[in-house]
């Protein structure tokens, strides 16, 4: 890899997915991005336009031998988006509303140098089953939802008993497609 790759994320989980790659990076973490995106924008969008304003935020202060991959996940069901939830009462709603149901995962990635910007979107399909009050309540009090889009992980409890399809990249529902994002990096 010709570039010094900088992870613009400080999520455990995107760290754990990069590092699968073998491929040396650092984390660097700029304060106070904003993460919101106009009403009118159709809910696929979202995850892109999210991770192109925080690629520009880092645009000024890349090294012509750096490389920023930012990223942004939400879950879909319907016509809504579902980020991370303010609390537990609202990761509780949260999975209440995937119960039984089919949602998408949707990551927007931006692989941004001084020179150039890749950017694309994957989505996976995922499946949960009709979840108790119990299991929710449960998941919800014993794991920390309030990091993930959606108010899951899928691998945590409420994934290994839940989840009953998978369409697309597990490790998108993670929050790093790293599948596609060895191919992007390897056309860099």
């Amino acid at each position: 890899m010709d570039y010094h790759i900088i992870l613009a994320s400080n999520s455990p989980r995107r760290r754990e997915l990069l590092s699968g790659l073998d491929v040396k990076y650092e984390v660097k973490v700029l304060p106070d991005i904003e993460e919101s995106y106009p009403a009118d924008l159709p809910v696929a969008e979202v995850p892109l336009y999210i991770a192109r304003e925080k690629a520009e935020a880092y645009r000024g202060l890349i090294q012509p031998e750096e490389l920023v991959i930012t990223a942004d996940t939400v879950v879909v069901l319907g016509d809504e988006v579902l980020g991370k939830p303010a609390d537990l009462a609202e990761a509780g709603c949260m999975l209440r509303k995937l119960s039984g149901r089919t949602h998408q995962v949707i990551t927007g990635v931006c692989l941004t140098t001084c020179q150039k910007q890749r950017a694309f979107t994957v989505t996976t399909d995922v499946t949960f089953k009709p979840l108790t009050d119990d299991e929710i309540d449960y998941y919800v009090q014993r794991y920390r939802p309030l990091d993930k889009a959606g108010a899951y992980g899928i691998q945590e409890w409420i994934g290994y008993i839940g989840v009953t399809g998978l369409r697309g990249s597990y490790f998108n529902v993670m929050g790093l497609p790293v599948q596609r994002i060895y191919n992007e990096l390897k056309m860099f």
